[in-house]
């Protein structure tokens, strides 16, 4: 993905925040004010109390990808990052 792209960064987004929207309610209870990382590409997902441990368990599945981190509870709060 390429952050310059607009449109391309839009598409991620969009297709992250349907990923989320279908796994929120099963997120809500466990993991409620965590952050969730989303790879719109394949749906995989990882959740965890932070950013930092939903991006060290989606890391460790798929190293170097994109994904959508999300705020659980707050949809509007997501930002499309590598992870790390």
């Amino acid at each position: 993905m390429s952050l310059y792209d607009k449109a391309e960064r839009q598409t991620f987004i969009e297709k992250g925040l349907e990923i989320y929207d279908g796994i929120a309610s099963k997120l809500a209870g466990d993991h409620s004010n965590g952050i969730v990382a989303i790879c719109p590409e394949t749906g995989a997902y990882f959740a965890g109390g932070t950013l930092n441990q939903a991006n060290d368990l989606a890391y460790r599945a798929m190293p170097d990808a994109w994904y959508l981190f999300v705020r659980i509870g707050d949809r509007d709060a997501n930002l499309p990052l590598q992870s790390w």
